[in-house]
């Protein structure tokens, strides 16, 4: 299936959604430290729900090792900074999809790492200055697990 990457996230009830769509996706969820709460936050889990024994998560010292573990999959970054629209990419199944800090997005130096065409963009009107991360993570996989013609869902 696909791989969800956060990148030092910050805000324990956005993570715990995403482990919830990690769960009715069939998407693994890989959390790149420093993470801005605990993984045990009632926060966290209260969002999750009880969907934390569903869901595979992962934490990893830094990206370069998360992608090292996955066999340094195909990778595409989200920001704002971006003008390639998420909808326009192909995806395949194992494509790694990343999403930066609540507060900041994704550090230049990480995204410098990334070519051009695989840094995304989800779009918005201009006057917003961006989408919550939960939101966001939630439009990029279901778009790429609809043109994979959602495998195992009812």
């Amino acid at each position: 299936m696909f791989e969800i990457i956060l990148f030092e996230p910050e805000i324990p009830p956005n993570t715990g959604n995403i482990i919830r769509l990690c769960a009715n996706t069939g998407a693994r969820l890989h959390l790149i430290q420093p993470l801005g709460f605990q993984l045990e936050d009632r926060r966290l889990r209260r969002a999750g729900l009880d969907y934390h024994e569903w869901a595979r998560v992962r934490e990893y010292p830094d990206l370069a090792k998360c992608l090292a573990e996955l066999g340094l999959p195909r990778l595409f970054a989200f920001t704002t900074r971006s003008r390639h629209p998420y909808h326009t990419v192909a995806y395949r199944p194992g494509d790694a999809l990343l999403f930066g800090p609540e507060t900041r997005g994704l550090p230049a130096t990480v995204l410098s790492t990334i070519p051009e065409e695989q840094c995304l963009r989800i779009p918005m009107l201009t006057a917003g200055r961006s989408l919550n991360l939960s939101n966001t993570v939630a439009v990029a996989l279901y778009e790429a697990w609809r043109q994979y013609g959602f495998p195992g869902a009812c």
